[in-house]
């Protein structure tokens, strides 16, 4: 019987971006992606990890919103976007191992 052996060390560091838009959309009120990107963006900047580009992290911050929306942790009406606080506990648990301090407000 063969044993697997990992010989290399991987570490997923914490997605900043979706621990972001989680924070803001666990505020319960419904934003559209523009306005959603301004708060997320700040929030980063004032993190000091808003990197690579504003529209790179604007594609970047699109595509983990639209992850969230299949997950069914955002709910889309038309070009808004609403959080459900207890989906969107449970959908960036699993992913980093931990609750960030931003998203329990």
């Amino acid at each position: 019987m063969a044993i697997l052996k990992k010989n290399a060390f991987s570490r997923r560091v914490p997605d900043l971006v979706t621990e972001e838009l989680v924070a803001v959309l666990s505020r319960r009120a419904s934003f559209e992606f523009k306005q959603l990107f301004d708060i997320v963006h700040e929030n980063l900047r004032a993190r000091n990890a808003a990197s690579g580009g504003e529209e790179m992290l604007r594609l970047r911050a699109y595509e983990k919103l639209q992850n969230l929306v299949a997950r069914g942790a955002v709910k889309k009406n038309g070009k808004k976007y609403k959080g459900l606080p207890s989906a969107l506990a449970s959908a960036i648990a699993p992913q980093n191992g931990h609750i960030p301090a931003t998203a329990v407000r």
